[in-house]
C-alpha cells in the first residue's frame, strides 16, 4: 500500500463484545463506532496473550510469547529484538508514544524517537515478580483479592487523570506535525490505561449506566456452572469474585461501562485533532485493545484465561484504501500489528527475509475474509499451575492445559462458550486436528518447562520464594511519577 501515517489507538483490558460496534445493548462509544463505520472492523481479533506485560512484548516485536521469554509481568520488552517502531525508524519515519507502554523503562531503545509521560513497569522497573513463582510448592494466593470488589463506582482516579493527560499531550503531538514538518511521515503509539482496573467511572459517564438496567454476569458457579480444573486453581489463587455481591457486581460493571465511555470520548478528542490538522486523507487509524477482562463471567474477574471475555480484543482500522462499514470474518490477532506498521510505512515488501507470523491489517481488510485462518494464543502468568495455550481456527477454539484435559468450543453455535465439546466423540477429529496445528506451533510440555525454568531463575535473584512472596504483587502499574497503583 502506499506509505502514509499511522496512528495506533490502545486501551487496556477492553472486553471486544463491550462496545457499540460489537453489538452491546447498552455500552455507549459513538466515536469508536464511527471509526468502525468509516473502515473495517475485525468480528474475531485476539491477543497473543492475555495479560498486559507479555502482550505487548509480543505486539511490538511480532513473536509469540514463548519465542521472546515474555512469559509474565516481570518479563517485560526490553529493546530486543527489534519492533516496529525500530522499522519505521530507520526508513526515516517520525516515531512517538505517549502513554502506556509497560516495558522495563524509559531508558531502553523502544523503537520511539520520545516517548512522552510513559508508563513503564512499577518498582523501578521489576515489576510483578510474585506472579513468576510457579514452582512445585504450588501458586501463593494473591494479596488483598478483596480490593478488585472494593474499587469501583464513580469519582476519579490516578488513571482517569492519566489518561486526560495523554489525550492531550497526543493532540498536541498531532497539531505540532502539521507545523514542524508537514512532508515527513510519522507513526504516533497513543496507549490509554481504562478501562484497565480499579473500576472507577467519571462521574458524568457512570450516570449513563443506571444500575437496575445493568444485566447480572452469567453463567456464575453459585447457578451451577462447573470451572475446569485448570480455572479452578486459577480462582484460588485469585478468588476475586469471592468478595462480590449482586450489587457490587453492578457498580462494577457500571463503572467498566463508564470507563470505556470515557476513553471513547479520549478517541474521539484525538480524531478530531487528527482532521483539523489536514491529516485525514494521508493517515492510517487503527484502535484495538491489548487484551479483556472476565467481568464477573464464570465468576472470574481480571483476565488470564482464553475465554472471550478475557482474550477477545476490539480491532478496527480506518483510513485510506481500506473499505468503509466492512466486518471482516477473517480471524486476527496483536501479533498482525507488526506487518500492519510495516505495511503502514511502505515497508513490508522490503521485509520478505524477516519471517512474519502476522499479516497486514489493511491487507486483510481488502480481501475476501479467511475464516479458517489459524490463531495462537499463550499463557504463563498469574495464576496459571501449568502453561495454557489456545488455537483459533474456523468455528472452533481450542483451549490446551498442560497437564489437565483440553477444552473445545463451536464458537458459531456457542458464542458464549457454554458447552465444552472436548469429550464428544463427534468432534473427536477437530479435537485432533487443532491439537497438531498447535504442535506444528510449539511443544506445550517443553515450553511449560522452560517458562519456569527462566521464572524460577528471576524469583532467585530476587531472594527466593519466600522474599518475592513477602514483597507482595502488583494489581496495577502506576502512572508516572506514583508510586501507588492507579486508585
Amino acid at each position: 500500500m502506499e506509505p502514509m501515517n499511522f496512528l495506533l489507538l490502545m486501551d487496556d483490558e477492553h472486553t471486544q463484545k463491550m462496545m457499540g460496534c460489537y453489538g452491546h445493548p447498552l455500552v455507549k462509544t459513538p466515536n469508536i463506532d464511527a471509526l468502525a463505520e468509516s473502515g473495517t472492523r475485525f468480528e474475531s481479533a485476539y491477543t497473543n496473550c492475555p495479560i498486559c506485560v507479555p502482550a505487548r512484548a509480543s505486539f511490538a516485536t511480532g513473536r509469540y510469547v514463548h519465542e521472546i521469554s515474555a512469559w509474565d509481568n516481570a518479563h517485560p520488552y526490553e529493546g530486543e529484538p527489534p519492533s516496529w517502531g525500530h522499522r519505521l525508524q530507520e526508513a526515516g519515519v517520525r516515531t512517538a508514544s505517549v502513554g502506556k507502554l509497560h516495558y522495563r523503562n524509559a531508558e531502553i531503545p523502544a523503537g520511539f524517537d520520545e516517548q512522552i509521560i510513559p508508563l513503564h513497569l512499577p518498582k523501578g522497573g521489576v515489576g510483578d515478580i510474585f506472579s513468576a513463582v510457579r514452582d512445585e510448592k504450588g501458586l501463593p494466593p494473591r494479596e488483598h483479592p478483596e480490593w478488585m470488589a472494593e474499587r469501583i463506582g464513580p469519582g476519579d482516579s490516578k488513571y482517569i487523570a492519566y489518561d486526560g493527560q495523554v489525550t492531550d499531550m497526543a493532540c498536541e503531538w498531532i497539531a505540532r506535525q502539521a507545523t514542524e514538518d508537514g512532508e515527513r511521515p510519522w507513526a504516533l503509539f497513543v496507549s490509554l490505561t481504562c478501562p484497565h482496573f480499579p473500576f472507577i467511572g467519571p462521574p458524568e459517564f457512570y450516570d449513563l449506566y443506571p444500575l437496575e438496567d445493568i444485566p447480572l454476569p452469567r453463567p456464575h458457579p453459585s447457578g451451577g456452572y462447573d470451572w475446569h480444573p485448570w480455572i479452578a486453581a486459577l480462582h484460588e489463587c485469585a478468588p476475586y469474585d469471592d468478595y462480590f455481591d449482586d450489587h457490587k457486581r453492578r457498580v462494577a460493571l457500571a463503572s467498566y461501562f463508564a470507563m470505556i465511555s470515557f476513553v471513547d470520548s479520549n478517541v474521539g478528542r484525538i480524531l478530531k485533532t487528527l482532521n483539523e490538522s489536514g491529516f485525514k486523507d494521508n493517515t492510517r487509524v487503527l484502535f484495538a485493545s491489548d487484551h479483556g477482562d472476565n467481568l464477573g463471567e464464570r465468576g472470574l474477574w481480571g483476565k488470564s484465561t482464553m475465554y472471550e471475555e478475557s482474550v477477545a480484543v476490539p480491532l478496527i482500522v480506518s483510513g485510506p484504501d481500506i473499505p468503509r462499514g466492512k466486518v471482516s470474518r477473517t480471524p486476527v490477532s496483536l501479533i498482525d500489528l507488526y506487518p500492519t506498521a510495516l505495511d503502514c510505512g511502505g515497508l513490508l515488501a522490503g521485509h520478505e527475509e524477516e519471517p512474519l507470523h502476522g499479516d497486514s491489517l489493511f491487507r486483510i481488510a481488502n480481501e475476501p475474509d479467511e475464516r479458517e485462518r489459524e490463531i495462537f494464543s499463550e499463557f504463563h502468568a498469574l495464576g496459571a499451575r501449568t502453561g495454557m495455550f489456545m488455537v483459533r481456527r474456523g468455528r472452533y477454539k481450542y483451549i490446551h492445559y498442560v497437564g489437565y484435559e483440553p477444552e473445545l468450543f463451536d464458537l458459531e453455535d456457542d458464542p458464549e462458550e457454554r458447552h465444552d465439546l472436548s469429550g464428544s466423540p463427534a468432534h473427536q477429529s477437530v479435537l485432533s486436528a487443532l491439537e497438531a496445528c498447535l504442535l506444528r506451533i510449539l511443544d506445550p510440555e517443553e515450553v511449560d518447562k522452560r517458562a519456569k525454568a527462566e521464572q524460577a531463575a528471576l524469583v532467585e535473584r530476587h531472594g527466593g520464594r519466600d522474599a518475592v512472596i513477602a514483597i507482595g504483587n502488583s494489581f496495577a502499574s502506576p502512572p508516572p511519577g506514583e508510586s501507588e497503583y492507579g486508585e
